[in-house]
Protein backbone atom coordinates (compact mmCIF):
# COMPACT_ATOMS: atom_id res chain seq x y z
CA UNK A 1 0.00 0.00 0.00
CA UNK A 2 2.75 2.49 1.00
CA UNK A 3 4.84 1.64 -2.07
CA UNK A 4 1.84 2.23 -4.30
CA UNK A 5 1.29 5.64 -2.73
CA UNK A 6 4.95 6.58 -3.26
CA UNK A 7 4.83 5.41 -6.87
CA UNK A 8 1.67 7.41 -7.42
CA UNK A 9 3.37 10.55 -6.05
CA UNK A 10 6.37 10.01 -8.32
CA UNK A 11 4.07 9.80 -11.31
CA UNK A 12 2.62 13.27 -10.65
CA UNK A 13 3.93 16.32 -12.55
CA UNK A 14 6.68 18.24 -10.75
CA UNK A 15 4.56 21.39 -10.57
CA UNK A 16 1.82 19.50 -8.75
CA UNK A 17 4.33 18.09 -6.25
CA UNK A 18 5.62 21.63 -5.69
CA UNK A 19 2.10 22.88 -5.01
CA UNK A 20 1.49 20.03 -2.55
CA UNK A 21 4.76 20.84 -0.75
CA UNK A 22 3.96 24.57 -0.58
CA UNK A 23 0.44 23.81 0.64
CA UNK A 24 1.80 21.52 3.35
CA UNK A 25 4.26 24.17 4.47
CA UNK A 26 1.48 26.76 4.62
CA UNK A 27 -0.70 24.48 6.72
CA UNK A 28 2.24 23.72 9.02
CA UNK A 29 3.09 27.42 9.40
CA UNK A 30 -0.54 28.26 10.18
CA UNK A 31 -0.76 25.42 12.71
CA UNK A 32 2.41 26.57 14.46
CA UNK A 33 1.08 30.16 14.61
CA UNK A 34 -2.24 29.02 16.10
CA UNK A 35 -0.49 26.83 18.66
CA UNK A 36 1.88 29.65 19.62
CA UNK A 37 -1.03 32.10 20.01
CA UNK A 38 -2.91 29.60 22.20
CA UNK A 39 0.17 28.86 24.30
CA UNK A 40 1.16 32.47 25.04
CA UNK A 41 -2.42 33.53 25.80
CA UNK A 42 -3.60 30.59 27.90
CA UNK A 43 -0.78 28.22 28.88
CA UNK A 44 2.42 30.23 29.29
CA UNK A 45 3.09 30.94 32.98
CA UNK A 46 3.64 34.55 34.06
CA UNK A 47 7.12 35.54 35.16
CA UNK A 48 8.03 35.98 38.80
CA UNK A 49 7.87 39.77 38.81
CA UNK A 50 9.39 40.12 42.25
CA UNK A 51 12.74 39.14 40.72
CA UNK A 52 12.88 42.66 39.27
CA UNK A 53 12.62 44.37 42.65
CA UNK A 54 10.21 45.12 45.48
CA UNK A 55 8.85 48.48 44.28
CA UNK A 56 6.85 49.48 41.21
CA UNK A 57 6.36 52.99 39.86
CA UNK A 58 3.12 53.77 38.02
CA UNK A 59 2.36 57.03 36.21
CA UNK A 60 -1.28 58.05 35.78
CA UNK A 61 -2.51 55.68 38.52
CA UNK A 62 -5.70 57.49 39.54
CA UNK A 63 -7.87 56.40 36.61
CA UNK A 64 -8.04 53.89 33.80
CA UNK A 65 -5.36 51.36 32.99
CA UNK A 66 -2.87 52.93 35.42
CA UNK A 67 -5.24 52.42 38.32
CA UNK A 68 -5.80 48.83 37.27
CA UNK A 69 -2.03 48.25 37.22
CA UNK A 70 -1.60 49.85 40.66
CA UNK A 71 -4.11 47.46 42.25
CA UNK A 72 -2.72 44.40 40.45
CA UNK A 73 0.85 45.22 41.46
CA UNK A 74 -0.24 45.71 45.08
CA UNK A 75 -2.01 42.34 44.90
CA UNK A 76 1.30 40.80 43.83
CA UNK A 77 2.99 42.26 46.91
CA UNK A 78 4.74 45.27 45.39
CA UNK A 79 5.22 48.54 47.22
CA UNK A 80 4.19 51.46 45.04
CA UNK A 81 5.33 54.87 43.87
CA UNK A 82 2.26 56.54 42.39
CA UNK A 83 2.85 59.55 40.13
CA UNK A 84 -0.02 61.82 39.11
CA UNK A 85 -1.09 65.44 38.96
CA UNK A 86 -4.04 65.43 41.38
CA UNK A 87 -2.98 65.06 45.05
CA UNK A 88 -6.55 64.31 46.21
CA UNK A 89 -6.99 61.51 43.69
CA UNK A 90 -3.57 60.13 44.54
CA UNK A 91 -4.56 60.06 48.19
CA UNK A 92 -7.90 58.39 47.38
CA UNK A 93 -6.35 55.60 45.32
CA UNK A 94 -3.62 55.11 47.94
CA UNK A 95 -6.20 54.71 50.69
CA UNK A 96 -8.21 52.27 48.56
CA UNK A 97 -5.12 50.15 47.93
CA UNK A 98 -4.13 50.19 51.61
CA UNK A 99 -7.66 49.20 52.61
CA UNK A 100 -7.47 46.17 50.31
CA UNK A 101 -3.78 45.29 50.69
CA UNK A 102 -2.82 46.61 54.11
CA UNK A 103 0.88 45.81 54.01
CA UNK A 104 1.58 47.86 50.88
CA UNK A 105 3.92 50.82 51.28
CA UNK A 106 2.92 53.71 49.03
CA UNK A 107 4.77 56.88 48.07
CA UNK A 108 3.00 59.55 46.03
CA UNK A 109 4.61 62.15 43.78
CA UNK A 110 2.58 65.04 42.40
CA UNK A 111 3.64 65.76 38.80
CA UNK A 112 1.70 67.75 36.22
CA UNK A 113 3.01 66.26 32.99
CA UNK A 114 1.66 69.22 31.02
CA UNK A 115 3.43 71.70 33.34
CA UNK A 116 7.02 71.99 34.52
CA UNK A 117 8.07 68.47 33.61
CA UNK A 118 11.72 68.83 34.55
CA UNK A 119 10.81 69.90 38.09
CA UNK A 120 8.34 67.03 38.38
CA UNK A 121 10.83 64.45 37.15
CA UNK A 122 13.36 65.75 39.65
CA UNK A 123 10.83 65.08 42.43
CA UNK A 124 10.49 61.52 41.13
CA UNK A 125 14.28 61.08 41.26
CA UNK A 126 14.36 62.32 44.84
CA UNK A 127 11.47 60.09 45.92
CA UNK A 128 12.93 56.88 44.46
CA UNK A 129 16.46 57.50 45.73
CA UNK A 130 17.58 54.44 47.66
CA UNK A 131 14.53 52.25 46.94
CA UNK A 132 14.42 49.18 44.72
CA UNK A 133 12.16 50.20 41.83
CA UNK A 134 11.99 47.03 39.76
CA UNK A 135 8.99 47.78 37.55
CA UNK A 136 8.07 50.99 35.75
CA UNK A 137 4.62 51.37 34.19
CA UNK A 138 4.63 54.38 31.86
CA UNK A 139 0.87 54.76 31.57
CA UNK A 140 0.25 58.52 31.72
CA UNK A 141 -1.10 59.84 28.45
CA UNK A 142 -3.62 62.13 26.81
CA UNK A 143 -5.75 61.86 23.70
CA UNK A 144 -8.15 64.16 21.85
CA UNK A 145 -11.39 65.14 23.62
CA UNK A 146 -12.98 63.81 20.43
CA UNK A 147 -11.93 63.21 16.82
CA UNK A 148 -10.88 66.23 14.77
CA UNK A 149 -8.92 67.13 11.68
CA UNK A 150 -5.31 68.16 12.22
CA UNK A 151 -6.01 71.83 11.38
CA UNK A 152 -8.62 71.83 14.16
CA UNK A 153 -6.11 70.79 16.84
CA UNK A 154 -5.43 73.86 18.98
CA UNK A 155 -1.96 74.80 20.22
CA UNK A 156 -2.59 73.70 23.81
CA UNK A 157 -3.81 70.24 22.81
CA UNK A 158 -0.94 69.81 20.35
CA UNK A 159 1.62 70.76 22.99
CA UNK A 160 0.04 68.49 25.63
CA UNK A 161 -0.06 65.47 23.31
CA UNK A 162 3.63 65.73 22.55
CA UNK A 163 4.76 66.76 26.02
CA UNK A 164 2.79 64.17 27.98
CA UNK A 165 2.88 61.19 25.62
CA UNK A 166 6.40 61.61 24.24
CA UNK A 167 8.43 63.78 26.61
CA UNK A 168 6.79 62.46 29.78
CA UNK A 169 7.36 58.81 28.90
CA UNK A 170 10.96 59.50 27.88
CA UNK A 171 11.95 61.55 30.92
CA UNK A 172 10.36 59.29 33.54
CA UNK A 173 12.16 56.34 31.93
CA UNK A 174 15.40 58.30 32.04
CA UNK A 175 14.87 58.97 35.76
CA UNK A 176 14.19 55.34 36.70
CA UNK A 177 16.60 53.54 34.37
CA UNK A 178 19.92 54.31 36.16
CA UNK A 179 18.78 52.48 39.30
CA UNK A 180 17.79 49.44 37.24
CA UNK A 181 21.16 49.48 35.50
CA UNK A 182 22.94 49.65 38.85
CA UNK A 183 21.00 46.63 40.12
CA UNK A 184 21.17 44.87 36.71
CA UNK A 185 17.46 44.08 36.71
CA UNK A 186 14.16 45.73 35.94
CA UNK A 187 11.09 45.80 33.72
CA UNK A 188 9.75 48.81 31.85
CA UNK A 189 6.22 48.69 30.43
CA UNK A 190 5.17 51.51 28.11
CA UNK A 191 1.49 51.71 27.22
CA UNK A 192 1.09 52.16 23.48
CA UNK A 193 -2.08 52.08 21.41
CA UNK A 194 -3.67 50.11 18.62
CA UNK A 195 -4.18 53.49 16.93
CA UNK A 196 -0.46 53.46 16.07
CA UNK A 197 0.20 49.76 15.50
CA UNK A 198 -2.83 47.59 14.76
CA UNK A 199 -4.63 49.72 12.17
CA UNK A 200 -2.83 51.26 9.17
CA UNK A 201 -3.99 54.78 10.08
CA UNK A 202 -6.06 56.59 12.66
CA UNK A 203 -7.54 59.59 10.85
CA UNK A 204 -8.73 62.52 12.96
CA UNK A 205 -6.42 61.37 15.76
CA UNK A 206 -3.19 61.93 13.81
CA UNK A 207 -1.02 63.47 16.54
CA UNK A 208 -2.17 61.00 19.20
CA UNK A 209 -1.42 58.06 16.89
CA UNK A 210 1.98 59.53 16.02
CA UNK A 211 2.95 59.96 19.68
CA UNK A 212 2.02 56.35 20.38
CA UNK A 213 4.09 55.25 17.38
CA UNK A 214 6.98 57.02 19.09
CA UNK A 215 6.29 55.05 22.28
CA UNK A 216 6.38 51.79 20.29
CA UNK A 217 9.68 52.56 18.55
CA UNK A 218 11.20 53.99 21.74
CA UNK A 219 10.31 50.77 23.56
CA UNK A 220 11.71 48.51 20.84
CA UNK A 221 15.04 50.37 20.77
CA UNK A 222 15.37 50.26 24.56
CA UNK A 223 14.54 46.55 24.49
CA UNK A 224 17.55 45.95 22.26
CA UNK A 225 19.81 48.40 24.14
CA UNK A 226 19.23 47.02 27.64
CA UNK A 227 18.28 43.36 27.21
CA UNK A 228 21.81 42.22 28.08
CA UNK A 229 21.73 44.46 31.16
CA UNK A 230 18.90 42.43 32.70
CA UNK A 231 16.21 45.01 31.86
CA UNK A 232 13.10 43.91 29.97
CA UNK A 233 11.40 46.69 28.01
CA UNK A 234 7.96 46.20 26.54
CA UNK A 235 5.33 48.19 24.67
CA UNK A 236 1.83 46.96 25.40
CA UNK A 237 -0.67 47.67 22.63
CA UNK A 238 -4.26 47.63 23.85
CA UNK A 239 -7.23 48.34 21.62
CA UNK A 240 -10.31 49.88 23.23
CA UNK A 241 -10.53 49.62 27.03
CA UNK A 242 -13.43 50.99 29.10
CA UNK A 243 -11.78 54.22 30.28
CA UNK A 244 -12.63 57.90 30.50
CA UNK A 245 -10.03 58.68 27.84
CA UNK A 246 -11.74 56.30 25.42
CA UNK A 247 -15.16 57.67 26.46
CA UNK A 248 -16.40 54.10 27.02
CA UNK A 249 -18.35 53.47 30.21
CA UNK A 250 -19.27 49.79 29.91
CA UNK A 251 -16.96 46.86 29.34
CA UNK A 252 -17.72 44.00 26.96
CA UNK A 253 -16.02 40.97 25.45
CA UNK A 254 -13.87 43.06 23.12
CA UNK A 255 -13.66 46.08 25.46
CA UNK A 256 -12.31 44.98 28.85
CA UNK A 257 -12.60 46.88 32.09
CA UNK A 258 -9.40 48.50 33.32
CA UNK A 259 -9.03 45.77 35.95
CA UNK A 260 -9.63 43.07 33.33
CA UNK A 261 -6.98 44.55 31.07
CA UNK A 262 -4.46 44.96 33.91
CA UNK A 263 -4.92 41.34 35.03
CA UNK A 264 -4.16 40.16 31.51
CA UNK A 265 -1.28 42.64 31.12
CA UNK A 266 0.53 41.42 34.23
CA UNK A 267 0.98 37.96 32.67
CA UNK A 268 2.95 39.43 29.74
CA UNK A 269 5.49 41.56 31.60
CA UNK A 270 9.04 40.46 30.81
CA UNK A 271 8.26 38.62 27.59
CA UNK A 272 7.92 40.05 24.05
CA UNK A 273 9.02 43.66 23.31
CA UNK A 274 5.56 44.33 21.86
CA UNK A 275 2.37 42.57 22.86
CA UNK A 276 -1.41 42.81 22.99
CA UNK A 277 -2.16 41.22 26.38
CA UNK A 278 -5.97 41.01 26.24
CA UNK A 279 -6.51 38.06 23.93
CA UNK A 280 -9.80 39.17 22.26
CA UNK A 281 -7.89 42.25 21.08
CA UNK A 282 -5.45 39.96 19.27
CA UNK A 283 -8.39 38.47 17.34
CA UNK A 284 -9.34 41.96 16.16
CA UNK A 285 -5.69 42.60 15.27
CA UNK A 286 -5.69 39.44 13.15
CA UNK A 287 -8.87 40.56 11.40
CA UNK A 288 -7.39 43.99 10.69
CA UNK A 289 -4.28 42.40 9.18
CA UNK A 290 -6.38 40.21 6.90
CA UNK A 291 -8.21 43.13 5.27
CA UNK A 292 -6.79 45.53 2.66
CA UNK A 293 -5.54 48.84 4.04
CA UNK A 294 -7.88 50.96 1.92
CA UNK A 295 -10.88 49.18 3.44
CA UNK A 296 -9.64 49.75 7.00
CA UNK A 297 -8.82 53.39 6.18
CA UNK A 298 -12.30 54.00 4.77
CA UNK A 299 -14.04 52.34 7.74
CA UNK A 300 -11.90 54.18 10.27
CA UNK A 301 -12.50 57.56 8.62
CA UNK A 302 -16.29 57.06 8.70
CA UNK A 303 -16.10 55.91 12.31
CA UNK A 304 -14.04 58.90 13.43
CA UNK A 305 -16.15 61.38 11.47
CA UNK A 306 -19.15 60.13 13.44
CA UNK A 307 -17.25 60.68 16.72
CA UNK A 308 -16.32 64.19 15.56
CA UNK A 309 -19.94 65.00 14.75
CA UNK A 310 -21.13 63.87 18.19
CA UNK A 311 -18.34 65.81 19.89
CA UNK A 312 -19.13 69.01 18.00
CA UNK A 313 -22.81 68.64 18.86
CA UNK A 314 -21.94 68.20 22.54
CA UNK A 315 -19.72 71.30 22.43
CA UNK A 316 -22.47 73.38 20.83
CA UNK A 317 -24.94 72.34 23.52
CA UNK A 318 -22.49 73.40 26.24
CA UNK A 319 -22.18 76.85 24.66
CA UNK A 320 -25.94 77.23 24.64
Amino acid sequence: MELCFVDELKSQPSWLLLLIALGSLSVLKCSVSVFKWFYVNFLRPPKNLKKYGSWALVTGPTDGIGKGFAFQLARKGFDLVLVGRNPEKLNDVSESIRAKYGSTQIKTVVVDFSGDLDEGVQRIREEIEGIDVGILINNVGVSYPYARFFHEVDEKLLADLIKINVEGTSKVTQAVLPGMLKRKRGAIVNIGSGAAIVIPSDPLYSVYAATKAYVDQFSRCLYVEYKKSGIDVQCQVPLYVATKMASIKRSSFFVPSTDGYARAAMRWIGYEPRCTPYWPHSLLWGLANSLPEFAIDAWRLRFCLAIRKRGQLKDSRKKE
